[in-house]
């Protein structure tokens, strides 16, 4: 029980955690006293049109409810029972209702409706437990009955237009219309026809299909009580009309044994005798035909996982983390503690079968639920299906597991960890997975949603998230090809191969790993002479391991960052390089070089400059290019280890063109030291330009370019130069957005919403081409070289915000060499440091500016509180919704025009939502009462 105990430990700690945060952001709106009630009718509505099953029922019993209450809340109170029984179809305990009720709608459920709630079969049908106690039993949703019945004169009618001389000969004439009056040669058609349709066939349709496939006109009474056609196949009834229905086969057996019942025998009658009979047998027999829901893989906001256990790569056991996923399955545990503790009303299983689903009694008085693998005499050996190992127990520790507990799916799922697959069952590959991931929680990437999902994990306890897929891939590495630098050696024939803006280096050391690497890239390139788009990229992932050509030869890189489906980050594995490259430029390694490719580990070796002035700080971006300028493209360079840092895995280096070693006054580092690149110059851009050298003050608002005499900087591809428009831009500013006049409807997303009197919309039908755009603008970018910039005020700009690129305004130039910008197609005010803002080109101009500033209309205007603030930004940002135009402010300048409008959420299929309906009710209570 060690494995359970050390599962459940670590659910326990997560779930305490995670309930807090559950508990902070699932508060809700605390709405004004005078909204409430108006609040949970709308919250109702879309349910309400359930709730006409029994008028007269209802308002008859309405008084049994509470002193006062009306037909109308009776009706809505039982729209809502309903509503709460469709999402625990396989039933509720009683005792547990009133509290599911108030997590669902907030108020108290009075315990007299529990006692009235068997009055109600159209809302629920209730099983008792014991007699004595009203309220010790379950409760499940209503059970399907025919939407009209007939009166006998209409049975003894419809039995006689049945047997017409018009209808199919096989019906049975001058015999009641009933199930079993029916012939089994009809019934056998019908079935025939139903099986066809897999799908189901709408009812109305049938007669027309009966009558083309066998050339006999259909009974069209049969239409007016499909009950008769009951026994041989499902009628789903959509609507109060009694044909309109969907008609489903039976499965086989059922249709069979219901064509052989006697004549004599009515339908009604048998499956209530089979129900009972059923019902009898259970008390002694373990029922194994109530099914246990699958288990739906999590779709939205971010998944976590805990790895109980793995065989290879390809199957690993997991549990989902989440409040439907562990926290259901930690609640239904303590309510099967509770349950089968009660030794009064509990007994063991009577008798066992393999494959029989049962509750075992495991340590710490906990009940978990288990399905028989084998028995030996009195020991029983069992798998936890939520916990995903087996064990044996005692015989006299398994009891029946009741009905209750079947309804949450078996939460112990497999999965499959992405970029692994060809080495799953690699032994050393096996137990560095085992190691790093066994009874801890990961977040997870679904690449694929499947039976057996594909998963990259995530570590994300620590400063930085660890990719748990790749960190295990290394474990692959060939030992004997590794290279360790050692402190006090000196190492010759070097090539520098990437500068990156910390100062730091990338550098190739002649090794063994080299050599081999070389050999393998060669087969690589023979091979792909022949070999093309067959081993295109397919489903690129963070930590995956592709071919990429560069400079005529191929080149290993390993994906860093995915920014849309054609543009992502990869870095060059033996370079060092970061670049933004084409999904479509990648390639597969094919299966048969894979393990060699993935055994050479990476050649670039991670160094920096040793023994720099302790002030130097940040390296500033003359420094980074001097050096660059330094060392990049020479043919090789001695290296002197002073010291390895085994914490950041870099290298403390000397750096000398042969020509100067040992000279330590000729390094690059005393080099770099005593040159006059060290002071931080303010509100000044790093650019490179032809000729020219030295700072030029800067004048108002304008910051001229930085001239520097290195000329231009190395392209990682021989195209990036290529430019898609001009770098001094011919085109100020791109055509207008059209704007709706008054009164028209418009469709928006909501990209930014700070409270009611200012939001941000982008018209829906223009986004497709934004992000267009943003591609074009991310590989234009981020592979083209640095151009002179003048940085001034209300100038439009290319701005890099994280990792994408935005088209940005300057709105003012701060003193620390950062700016303030304002993104012209999202709406949002950013700080950007001077060295990530390029020239806008042409190209980038022609499409209208996307952000259009707006104000809610049907409210006043006023000081919105904080609270009502943001309440507003959770209500609509980053949605879409319909926009009706109230005015327009138009101006010179498109990110000074305004629009009012009303916004309508028409997300939901029979109610429009007017957000200015509920600002008006309840957000403005907050602004008062502040």
């Amino acid at each position: 029980m060690t494995h359970w105990k050390a599962t459940w430990k670590v659910s326990q700690e997560w779930s305490e955690w995670k309930r807090t945060k559950w508990e902070r952001s699932e508060k809700r709106l605390t709405v004004p006293p005078r909204f409430q009630k108006e609040l949970q009718v709308h919250l109702s509505r879309s349910s309400s049109t359930e709730s006409n099953d029994s008028l007269n029922t209802s308002t008859a019993e309405a008084h049994t409810v509470a002193p006062g209450s009306s037909a109308a809340d009776v009706l809505e109170l039982q729209s809502r029972i309903k509503e709460l029984l469709s999402k625990y179809s396989s039933g509720v305990r009683l005792s547990k209702m009133p509290q599911i009720y108030r997590e669902m709608y907030w108020e108290d459920l009075s315990t007299e409706v529990l006692y009235q709630l068997e009055n109600w079969p159209h809302v629920c049908t209730v099983e008792k437990i014991h007699r004595g106690d009203p309220i010790d039993g379950f409760v499940y949703p209503a059970k399907k009955i025919p939407p009209a019945a007939k009166s006998d004169a209409e049975q003894e009618k419809a039995s006689q237009n049945v047997a017409s001389p018009k209808a199919d000969p096989l019906l049975k004439p001058n015999m009641e219309t009933t199930p079993a009056s029916l012939s089994s040669d009809f019934k056998a058609k019908v079935v025939g026809i139903l099986l066809k349709y897999s799908n189901g066939l709408w009812a109305h349709a049938l007669p027309k299909v009966y009558q083309d496939t066998y050339q006999v006109k259909f009974p069209e009474d049969i239409l007016n009580n499909l009950e008769l056609l009951a026994d041989v196949c499902v009628v789903d009834y959509v609507s109060e009309v009694p044909r309109k229905a969907i008609l489903y086969a039976k499965p086989q057996k059922c249709i069979d044994e219901n064509l052989n019942v006697t004549e004599k025998v009515k339908r009604h009658d048998s499956v209530k005798a089979t129900a009972e009979q059923q019902y009898e047998e259970s008390k002694d027999q373990y029922l194994e035909n109530i099914t246990v829901p699958s288990l739906i893989i999590p779709s939205e906001g971010s998944v976590s996982i805990m790895v109980l256990e793995l065989k290879n790569t390809n199957e690993v056991l997991i549990r989902y983390v989440g409040k439907e996923y562990s926290s259901a399955q930690e609640q239904m545990e303590d309510e099967m503690k509770a349950y089968y503790n009660q030794t009064s009303t509990v007994s063991s299983a009577q008798s066992l079968s393999v494959g029989q689903l049962v509750a075992v009694h495991a340590e710490e008085d906990a009940w978990l639920r288990a399905r028989i693998i084998s028995l030996e005499d009195n020991r029983v050996k069992v798998y936890y299906v939520d916990h995903g190992f087996s064990e044996f127990v005692e015989s006299n520790s398994v009891c029946r597991l009741q009905k209750q507990f079947r309804s949450l799916p078996f939460q112990a799922a497999k999965c499959k960890l992405a970029g692994l697959e060809a080495f799953c069952d690699d032994p050393v590959l096996v137990k560095a997975v085992e190691s790093q991931t066994c009874f801890k929680i990961f977040a997870v990437e679904i690449l694929e949603k499947s039976d057996t999902p594909l998963l990259v994990l995530y570590d994300t306890s620590g400063e930085d998230d660890i990719n748990i897929n790749a960190t295990c891939l290394k474990a692959l590495y060939d030992k004997s090809l590794e290279l360790h630098l050692q402190a006090d050696t000196l190492y010759t024939n070097v090539i520098v191969t990437s500068v990156s803006s910390d100062g730091s280096l990338y550098c190739q050391v002649p090794s063994k790993g080299l050599s081999r690497l070389s050999e393998v890239l060669q087969k690589l390139e023979d091979y792909f002479i022949y070999k093309t788009s067959e081993f295109n990229v397919l489903l690129p992932f963070c930590g995956k391991i592709c071919l990429f050509p560069s400079k005529g030869k191929l080149a290993r890189v390993e994906i860093k960052i995915i920014h849309t489906r054609r543009a992502l980050d990869v870095q060059f594995m033996d370079s060092g390089t970061v670049a933004t490259v084409k999904v479509s430029e990648l390639k597969e390694i094919p299966p048969q070089f894979l393990r060699e490719v993935i055994a050479i580990p990476p050649q670039a070796l991670k160094c920096c400059l040793a023994d720099l002035p302790p002030n130097t700080g940040m390296w500033t971006p003359d420094a980074v290019l001097w050096l660059r300028d330094a060392v990049i493209n020479c043919p090789e360079f001695s290296m002197k280890v002073i010291k390895q840092d085994a914490s950041k895995g870099i290298a403390h280096i000397y750096l000398f063109a042969p020509e100067n070693f040992p000279d330590m006054d000729r390094s690059i580092n005393r080099q770099i030291k005593n040159a006059d690149l060290w002071k931080h110059q303010k509100d000044v851009f790093l650019s490179v330009a032809p000729s020219g050298t030295g700072f030029t003050k800067a004048v108002g608002d304008a910051v001229p370019a930085l001239q520097l005499p290195s000329g231009k900087l190395e392209k990682s591809f021989p195209d990036s130069g290529r430019e898609p428009g001009s770098a001094v831009s011919s085109m100020e500013m791109p055509p207008p957005l059209p704007l709706p006049k008054p009164g028209d409807l418009m469709d928006i997303y909501v990209s930014v919403a700070c409270h009611p009197g200012h939001f941000v919309v982008q018209p829906w039908n223009e986004l497709n081409n934004l992000y267009a755009l943003m591609e074009e603008m991310i590989l234009y970018y981020s592979r083209a070289e640095e151009k002179p910039v003048t940085i001034e005020k209300n100038k439009l700009y290319a701005a890099k915000i994280g990792d994408e690129w935005y088209r940005v305004i300057i709105k003012g130039i701060l003193r620390n060499g950062f700016l303030s910008v304002y993104e012209l197609d999202y709406g949002k005010h950013e700080f950007v440091s001077v060295g990530k803002v390029q020239p806008l080109l042409d190209t980038f101009r022609r499409l209208p500016f996307q952000a259009i500033t707006a104000q809610l209309a049907g409210v006043k205007n006023q000081q919105w509180s904080e609270e009502a603030s943001i309440v507003f930004r959770n209500l609509v940002e980053k949605k879409p919704f319909v926009a009706q135009i109230q005015a327009v402010n138009d101006s010179t300048n498109s990110w000074d025009r305004k629009i009012v409008t009303f916004l309508v959420d028409t997300s939901l299929p029979h109610i429009d939502t007017w957000i200015h309906d509920f600002v008006s009710q309840s957000l403005v209570e907050f602004s008062k009462g502040d």
